[in-house]
């Protein structure tokens, strides 16, 4: 299974496939897009568009999962953040790739164990688990490397509470699943 994630952001925008086979992950590519610091913001999401669609054309992921809004108290940065985010989306539907959506809460506690945890931790985390040298830096590599594992580990259970329910227990699609 090889699963591409986005970490949207309007300045930068990270990006991380990872390839899971069983119970080993391999980094297949990771890093960040942006565009020039002088760019007008249609430029950026054009630049972003633009990586995004080239990235997923050269590798072919069976999934596209990407980080879902949080709340702000900042409109102008959330308003940002989602135009961001839809053009991720589109870049993705336009692939024919299917899209996964997780709340920061959800991606943190599948990684780290806990939904409140700090971005060091999210990093360090990254590194142990796909068995990296260093720390991915910057934070929204972690990130995006982040929700991908995110995937990754929702199907791996999702697959197993479809196939083996429990008695009284029906799950008929991913909405039923409750860990």
């Amino acid at each position: 299974m090889k699963i591409f994630g986005i970490d949207p952001g309007s300045e930068r925008t990270g990006y991380g496939c990872i390839e899971s086979s069983g119970g080993r992950y391999r980094v297949v590519i990771c890093g960040i897009l942006s565009a020039p610091p002088r760019a007008t913001f249609p430029e950026k999401l054009l630049a972003i568009h633009r990586g995004l669609r080239a990235l997923l054309a050269r590798h072919e992921p069976e999934c596209v999962a990407v980080e879902n809004i949080f709340y702000s108290k900042n409109v102008r940065s959330a308003l940002k953040l989602g135009h961001a985010r839809g053009v991720a989306l589109l870049a993705a539907s336009e692939s024919a790739i299917p899209v996964a959506e997780y709340s920061p809460a959800e991606i943190k506690r599948s990684v780290v164990g806990y939904g409140r945890a700090e971005k060091h931790q999210v990093q360090g985390m990254m590194k142990v688990l796909l068995g990296l040298e260093t720390v991915p830096s910057p934070h929204d590599v972690a990130d995006a490397l982040a929700v991908a594992l995110c995937h990754i580990h929702t199907c791996s259970n999702l697959v197993g509470r479809l196939t083996q329910p429990g008695p009284g227990r029906v799950v008929r699609s991913w909405r039923d699943f409750r860990p």
